[in-house]
């Protein structure tokens, strides 16, 4: 398919097509100018229609479509298991999905050595800005704590956003002040130690969408960054815009080169 302006459009395929996040990419996908919904799949829901393609059962049929480039919204396992195929194939992928670590970013890096995988923690532009903001405040402060907060159909704790953040923080500055919390009553009360001690909490609870809050602290001050994702349409944009610009070879985290952050 061409574009408006005569290029041709790149070819999309999106794993996990019928969860939440799924559809609302086919939907963003099918509606950009510059990219083709061409394949969709989803083992839960084969032969069922979303944006106008016909559900497939995996990676292989998406890959067998034609496809440039894939955005995998499943899980963490299933997306351990699709990458390689789409790494072999010489298809870019985007992924969505939480709970890919270091490791499995590694073995991603080396796997893509024809086309590019983007992983990226949160598609909500404003969370891409939120942790740059958090990045750059960490070198002035003491003491910092990531709460974040989700919908209940989350499965995963910490989100990646958080982890991502709290990585990012300690990078910037390794030096944070020990908890001095000697007794948890309840356990787990404090949350978790994440990278360089930072605490991370997590929440889970209906109504929600997607939510962070860092509170920084220091002497006499205290800083508080917060990005809210009230409606799934909030993430199509950095889908889009990962979609459109994911290229080269290797694995890459976030959108912030796409951004020029």
């Amino acid at each position: 398919m061409d574009t408006p302006d005569g290029t041709v459009a790149r070819r999309v395929g999106v794993l996990g097509a019928a969860g939440r996040m799924g559809r609302t990419t086919c939907d963003a996908v099918a509606a950009a100018p510059d990219l083709d919904l061409v394949a969709v799949a989803d083992p839960m829901a084969v032969g069922d229609e979303v944006a106008g393609c016909t559900v497939l059962d995996g990676v292989e049929a998406v890959v067998a479509a034609g496809v440039d480039v894939v955005v995998d919204f499943t899980v963490a396992d299933a997306a351990r298991a699709n990458l390689p195929v789409l790494a072999a194939a010489g298809v870019h992928a985007v992924v969505g999905t939480s709970g890919l670590g270091d490791d499995d970013r590694a073995a991603l890096d080396a796997a893509f050595t024809s086309s590019a995988c983007l992983i990226v923690p949160n598609f909500a532009i404003g969370a891409v800005l939120m942790q740059r903001f958090a990045e750059l405040a960490a070198p002035w402060f003491d003491t910092a704590e990531i709460i974040e907060l989700h919908h209940d159909g989350k499965v995963d704790a910490p989100s990646g956003t958080a982890l991502a953040t709290a990585e990012r923080m300690a990078a910037a500055s390794p030096d944070w002040a020990e908890d001095p919390t000697e007794r948890e009553v309840v356990p787990g009360a404090r949350g978790g130690a994440g990278p360089a001690g930072i605490r991370l909490h997590a929440v889970r609870m209906r109504g929600m969408v997607a939510h962070q809050e860092i509170v920084l602290g220091t002497t006499g001050q205290t800083l508080t960054i917060r990005h809210d994702s009230i409606d799934r349409d909030s993430f199509m944009p950095g889908v889009v815009l990962a979609a459109r610009g994911v290229d080269g070879t290797g694995c890459a985290v976030g959108l912030d080169a796409l951004l020029g952050l």
